[in-house]
């Protein structure tokens, strides 16, 4: 299983608005991408405009080929591209400890 981390900084004040538009993306797009098992989405605390979102793909190539590759690609960023205050940072991680960390519902 892959671990894709991406470090997403929004507009000031946006933050209610893009919950909502993080939420319909990850459900209506997301969701029913080839290889998706599972997400996480977490707020900042002391930097409230900063969201780090954690996507479970069974493969890298699901990420980086399946979906960037696909016109949910442009759909995703359609719903959450226009509360990025910068391009989000986004790297990919193999997760060692399987058992450890998935959202509930994810099998390793």
């Amino acid at each position: 299983m892959i671990l894709e981390l991406a470090d997403i900084r929004i507009q000031p004040g946006k933050q209610a608005e893009f919950d909502l538009a993080i939420q319909r993306g990850l459900k209506e797009v997301i969701a029913h991408a080839r290889g998706f098992r599972g997400y996480r989405v977490n707020h900042g605390i002391e930097s409230p405009e900063r969201y780090v979102l954690m996507i479970f793909w069974d493969t890298l190539e699901n990420h980086t080929v399946d979906f960037r590759e696909s016109p949910a690609f442009l759909q995703w960023r359609s719903i959450v591209g226009p509360f990025f205050a910068a391009p989000p940072v986004v790297e990919h991680f193999n997760l060692l400890d399987k058992s450890a960390g998935a959202p509930d519902g994810v099998t390793p």
